[in-house]
């Protein structure tokens, strides 16, 4: 038995909405998951319903060997923390963070070392007998966080816990949050619909979409093996490439043909003939000037460079060709000019497959 289990978990409101459709997942002792996926996905509801503060619909949670589905938050043993940071008014900063540990029977020495600690790994130590009303929202968010790690529950609980701080803040808290609970080993969901944060942070990755589970892997698998169409689209920043045509068989294996353009491209292994979507990253797809090109066959694969941006270590190619928008990336110093004409070549050992009927991996 997992240490955290959700079965066939259902949430339905009463005017009919399904917001979460009987969602599996398994996590072990010790394990960081993200929920990731866009809002309406279903993530949020989710993590509520582990906290309880949303009861569910149907199936069951388990939580440490116990069946919490019916438990009041307060009998989960759970630390929770909220995009919408909720902190005492009239407790001071020090107070606020120690609220769960005086609550939880904890001494008073004991309480307040750990309160520093917390403190000071958070750089909240200057701020300890201030009120919320004297902080600015990131402090405050800073303030709700160290509330809920000071103490070792059963497990951490955190939606968007980050999402009031600026960029540089918020990296220096990821790097905190993962600390923190690689040194504690508490069990951890994390709800965010930040990419970078979700790979940054998880041991496992959960894509959601329409109150149900696309995907449950690890970072590298969801972005260099995505399950569906949609993790395809929504992993990554660009999201895939994505090209319709269909696969035929040739005399030397299989090939895909793009539709609109007169190009065979080497299919992946095992790909049985019919429609199909090509999907390949843009880190994948290599942009050369068509005047350094073969005129043929890569004529059907060509296009205008009609975006060039430039990312610092990096740059990205908006091409517009036969078969659609293609984006590209490369060095930073890659020579390209707006307005120019590309060949493109796509690195076939990262092309995937996709079934355009139902949205599947094919390949």
């Amino acid at each position: 038995m997992s240490f955290l289990e959700l079965e066939k978990v259902e949430k339905t409101y009463p005017n009919g909405t399904r917001a979460v459709k009987g969602v599996d997942l398994a996590i072990e002792e010790g394990q960081f998951i993200v929920l990731l996926g866009p809002s309406g996905c279903g993530k949020t509801t989710t993590l509520r319903m582990i906290a309880g503060l949303e009861l569910a619909t149907g199936g069951a949670i388990r939580l440490a060997g116990r069946d919490v589905t019916h438990l009041k938050p307060s009998e989960r043993d759970v630390g929770f923390v909220f995009q919408f940071y909720a902190l005492y008014p009239h407790l001071s900063v020090g107070e606020n963070i120690g609220f769960p540990l005086e609550a939880s029977g904890v001494p008073r020495d004991e309480r307040e070392a750990m309160v520093r600690e917390v403190a000071r790994e958070l750089g909240l130590a200057p701020l300890l007998s201030r009120r919320p009303r004297e902080l600015s929202g990131g402090d405050q968010q800073r303030v709700a966080l160290a509330r809920a790690m000071v103490r070792k529950p059963a497990a951490w609980l955190m939606d968007e816990p980050l999402g009031t701080l600026d960029s540089d803040r918020r990296l220096e808290m990821c790097e905190f949050v993962r600390a923190r609970q690689l040194a504690s080993k508490v069990t951890t969901v994390y709800v965010t619909h930040d990419q970078e944060e979700a790979m940054r942070l998880a041991d496992r990755i959960v894509v959601m979409s329409d109150g149900m589970i696309l995907q449950d892997a690890p970072p590298l698998e969801v972005y260099d093996e995505p399950a569906t169409l949609f993790v395809a689209r929504f992993v990554g920043s660009p999201g895939m490439n994505l090209v319709e045509g269909e696969v035929r068989e040739h005399a030397n294996g299989p090939r895909f043909h793009p539709k609109g353009a007169e190009l065979a491209l080497a299919a992946p292994r095992g790909a049985r003939s019919g429609p199909a979507t090509l999907g390949v990253r843009a880190e994948f797809v290599r942009a050369e000037s068509a005047r350094a090109a073969p005129a043929a066959p890569a004529a059907s694969w060509r296009g205008k460079v009609v975006v060039d941006e430039y990312l610092g270590s990096s740059r990205s190619l908006h091409v517009d060709t036969p078969l659609g928008r293609v984006v590209a990336r490369g060095h930073a110093d890659s020579a390209s000019a707006l307005g120019e004409e590309v060949a493109l070549e796509l690195g076939l050992a990262h092309v995937r497959l996709f079934d355009p009927a139902n949205g599947r991996r094919l390949a």
